[in-house]
Formats: C-alpha cells, structure tokens, sequence
C-alpha cells in the first residue's frame, strides 16, 4: 500500500472523527473471526452440522479474508481507498444479514466465506487510509497504535460477546449485530473519511489472489480429512500435490486419483 501524498487542512481537522470510524468497522471484522466459536454447539443443533464440517463455519471466514487481503490492498490504492473501504463493509455487512437468515450448513458456510472477503476489502483500507490520512512522525504513531489495539481487543471481545449473545438471545444476533454497525460505519465514512488513491498504480492481480485462497482452502481441506484418511493414505498424498505450486502439472491426475479413491 502506497503513502500519498500530503492531505490538505479540512482534511486533517477531521482525521480523528476518521480514525473512530475505521476502527469501528476493523473491529467488527477482527470480532467476527472469534465471536462463532462460543456459538458454534448451537449453531451446529439448529442447522444440523456434521462434526467435521462444523469448523468450515469459523475456515471459511479466516481462508477468504486472508486469501484476498492482498488484493484488497492493492484494490484499495487502484480504485481509492475509502470506496473500496465503504464497499467492503457493504459486503460484509450484507454477509452478515444472510448469516443471520441461514437456514442449512451450506448456506451459512457460503454467507461466512462472502464475510471473510468483505472483511478483507475493509482490513487493508482502514490500514490505508489511516497512513495516508495522519502525518509521519508522533501522529501516524499515536493512530496506528489505537488501530492496533482495536484490532487486537476486537479478537478477545468476540469469544466474551459470542457468549452473551448465544446465552440471552440467539446465535443469530452474533451476525445480527454487525448490521446497525455496518449501516453506521458506511453513513460516518461518507462525511469524515476522505477519498485517496495512490499515484501510478496499475491494475489488480484477481487471478492471483483467487489461486492463493484455493490453494490455502485446498490445503486446509487436505489437513481437515486426515482425520478420516492416514497421513501416508493416498488419498492424502494427491490432496497434498494439489494444493503445492511445485506440483501443478499432476493436480488433473491427483483430482482424479482423490475421487476415484472416494468411489
């Protein structure tokens, strides 16, 4: 992510009412990777999750925000950093409403992989514009500290909220929640965030960011069915080539060899 260029003066006479805002929307995203796991007994009875398909709902949110955080970095400086912020939280707050609604293991674990990209949209443009919106020096210090202690807060407020929330409402509300934030957050965007671009950045690399998250989710996979299938099964060994950039050339041959095993 690139530092432009020196913002003027009603800019910077806002830049902490801009900095709250950030920090509310990064703290919904970092909260949301944690406040499922308390949920999770519940969430499994009522949409009749299978015991080795109850983690998808907590991998699909963490191997979509960090297979496309790369790209929403660069997107951020191409397209300009409070769109894609403002966007981000749009889809992430809409991911938030079809958690809500879910009604099958499929649906929620879809809803959960939709959150995680527009958490990774949100993450690296709140970063983004926070660097670009503060000066070098004691303020971007002071900023980037507060940043980074929402951050780390939202992970240990979410295991806390995920309880409460389960305990005298419903598992529902943990996604519930995120909506009148998310409304919030993109409305005071709007008036206090300023729009940047960085200078001479050129195109985003999709393609590469979707082979990163399929690589990482065909991975995770991999190491999720070894509870089924030995380490030295098979099986394992083609997942395994798979999911390694050194051995494309077999990935046909192991993808035919994993689902003829399964027959």
């Amino acid at each position: 992510m690139s530092t432009a260029a020196p913002l003027p003066a009603s800019v910077h006479d806002r830049r902490w009412l801009a900095l709250v805002v950030v920090c509310i929307a990064q703290f919904m995203v970092v909260l949301d990777g944690t406040v499922v796991n308390v949920a999770l007994p519940s969430i499994q009875e009522d949409l009749d999750f299978s015991a080795g398909s109850l983690q998808w709902v907590v991998n699909a949110y963490t191997l979509a925000f960090g297979g496309f955080l790369l790209l929403g970095g660069r997107a951020a400086d191409f397209l300009g950093r409070r769109r894609l912020f403002v966007a981000g939280v749009v889809v992430f707050t809409g991911a938030s409403l079809l958690n809500g609604l879910a009604t099958s293991s499929e649906w929620l674990i879809v809803a959960r992989a939709l959150q995680g990209l527009g958490g990774a949209m949100v993450s690296p443009a709140a970063l983004s514009i926070v660097t670009t919106t503060f000066r070098e020096g004691a303020e971007r210090a002071k900023a980037l500290a507060v940043w980074a202690a929402i951050a780390v807060g939202g992970a240990a407020v979410g295991l806390l909220a995920g309880g409460i929330l389960t305990e005298y409402l419903s598992w529902e509300w943990i996604f519930f929640i995120n909506i009148p934030i998310g409304i919030a957050a993109v409305l005071l965007a709007f008036r206090y965030v300023p729009e940047s671009k960085a200078p001479g950045t050129h195109g985003v690399d999709i393609a590469g960011a979707v082979s990163v998250t399929a690589g990482l989710t065909l991975l995770v996979y991999t190491i999720v069915k070894t509870r089924r299938s030995a380490w030295a099964s098979a099986r394992w060994r083609c997942w395994r080539r798979s999911s390694s950039s050194r051995c494309a050339p077999r990935r046909r041959w192991c993808a035919w060899a994993s689902s003829a095993s399964v027959r």
